[in-house]
C-alpha cells in the first residue's frame, strides 16, 4: 500500500511559540514538510485546491513544482483539482510541465470539490455542476491520450486538430478520480477505468464498500482489468508517539475547524463525544499512535476489499509545523513498515 499526505495548505493561526505565522512562512514550511516526507520514505504528497481565505492552495501546480525541485522520489499530486471550474487544456499543460520538472512524478486527482467558491469566481453556474465536470473530464482525458485534439462541447470553444503541449514524461499521465459518496461518480470512474480516490471525512469507512463494489463492477463491465481498478482512501488523521498525545494535539483544532465549517453547512458543533466516535474502531478518523493507526488502516483496507493508497489529511487541526514534521516522520519510519510488513 502506498501511504502519503494530502494538504490544503491551511493557514496556521500561530506556531509552536504562539506567534502569528505569515502566509509566506506558512508556504515555506509546507515545502519543508514535503521535503521531509520525501526523505522519510512516504510515497505521495498531494495539494488540494481551494479559493478561500483560510487556505493557500489556490495554485496547487505551482506549489508542487516548487516541491519537485526539493525532492527526489515522492509522487506529487493534486488533491483534488477542481476540474469543473478549470480549463482542462491549462490543467493538462500545468501537470505535464510538473511531470517534466519532477522527472515523471506528477499525478492528478480530479474532482468537483467540496466548496463552491470557484464557480462564481471563474464565471460558471453552480446549476451546471454535473454537466461541467462530465464534459471537462472527457476533454482532459482526450488531451491526455492525444497530442492533436479534435473536440467540441457545451461549455468551452471547440478544438479542431489542435496540438497541445508540452507532453508529459509519463504516458499516460496518471489521473485519479476523486469522489465523495455519489454512486454515479463511482460508476463513472469504473466505466472510464480510472483509479479511484475516495474521500472519507466522517461516518464509518466500511459503509463505502457497496460503492467500491459498484466501481469495480462498472470497470469490469467496461472491459478494464481488475489490476487497473485501483482504490485509494483519503481521511483525516494524525500520528504521535501515543494515542493520548495524538488526541490531545489534534482534537482542539479539529473541533474548531469543523465547527466553523458546520456553521456554513448546518452541522452541529463538534463535541469530544462526536470525535471519540469518529476515532473509534470503525470511524473515519485515524488519530493515534503508529501501531493503532496502522492497525486501523489495515482494518479499513480489509473492509473496503483492499486499497492501494492511503493519504492522511493532517493540517486541518491547527497543528504546528513542528508537530506535523514529527507526524510525517512517524508515518515514514513506523506506520509504513507496520502496514506493509
Amino acid at each position: 500500500m502506498e501511504i502519503g499526505i494530502d494538504s490544503f495548505a491551511a493557514t496556521p493561526v500561530t506556531n509552536e511559540t504562539g506567534t502569528p505565522v505569515h502566509s509566506m512562512n506558512s508556504l515555506n514550511e509546507l515545502l519543508e514538510r514535503i521535503e521531509q516526507a520525501d526523505k522519510a520514505g512516504l510515497d505521495v504528497f498531494g495539494i488540494g485546491e481551494h479559493h478561500r481565505k483560510e487556505f493557500l492552495d489556490s495554485a496547487p501546480a505551482i506549489l508542487l513544482a516548487a516541491a519537485a525541485s526539493r525532492t527526489k522520489r515522492i509522487k506529487l499530486s493534486s488533491a483534488v483539482t477542481v476540474l469543473s471550474a478549470a480549463d482542462p487544456v491549462r490543467v493538462f499543460q500545468s501537470f505535464a510541465t510538473l511531470d517534466l520538472i519532477s522527472q515523471g512524478r506528477a499525478e492528478m486527482v480530479v474532482g468537483r470539490g467540496s466548496f463552491t467558491e470557484s464557480f462564481p469566481l471563474f464565471g460558471y453556474n453552480l446549476h451546471d455542476y454535473n454537466e461541467l465536470f462530465a464534459e471537462k473530464l472527457d476533454l482532459l482525458l482526450t488531451i491526455r491520450d492525444n497530442e492533436y485534439v479534435t473536440w467540441s462541447g457545451k461549455f468551452r470553444p471547440a478544438l479542431n486538430n489542435q496540438p497541445i503541449y508540452p507532453r508529459p514524461l509519463q504516458d499516460p499521465l496518471p489521473v485519479w478520480l476523486g469522489v465523495g459518496g455519489t454512486p454515479e461518480s463511482f460508476v463513472r470512474a469504473g466505466t472510464l477505468g480510472l483509479p479511484l480516490m475516495v474521500a472519507v471525512i466522517g461516518g464509518e469507512t466500511h459503509r463505502f464498500r457497496p460503492l467500491i463494489d459498484l466501481y469495480k463492477e462498472a470497470g469490469e463491465k467496461a472491459g478494464h482489468s481488475p489490476e487497473t481498478l485501483k482504490v485509494g482512501l483519503h481521511s483525516l488523521g494524525y500520528v504521535a508517539e501515543t494515542t493520548k498525545e495524538a488526541v490531545e494535539d489534534f482534537f482542539p483544532g479539529y473541533a474548531k475547524t469543523f465547527t466553523r465549517i458546520g456553521r456554513e453547512r448546518g452541522w452541529p458543533p463538534i463535541t469530544r463525544q462526536h470525535f471519540d466516535a469518529q476515532n473509534g474502531p470503525r470511524g473515519a478518523l485515524l488519530v493515534g499512535s503508529p501501531e493503532e493507526v496502522a492497525d486501523k488502516l489495515l482494518r479499513h483496507s480489509e473492509a473496503l476489499g483492499g486499497i492501494s493508497r492511503f493519504t492522511f489529511q493532517m493540517d486541518n487541526a491547527e497543528l504546528s509545523h513542528e508537530q506535523l514534521l514529527k507526524a510525517i516522520n512517524l508515518v515514514g519510519t513506523r506506520v509504513i513498515s507496520l502496514v506493509n510488513s
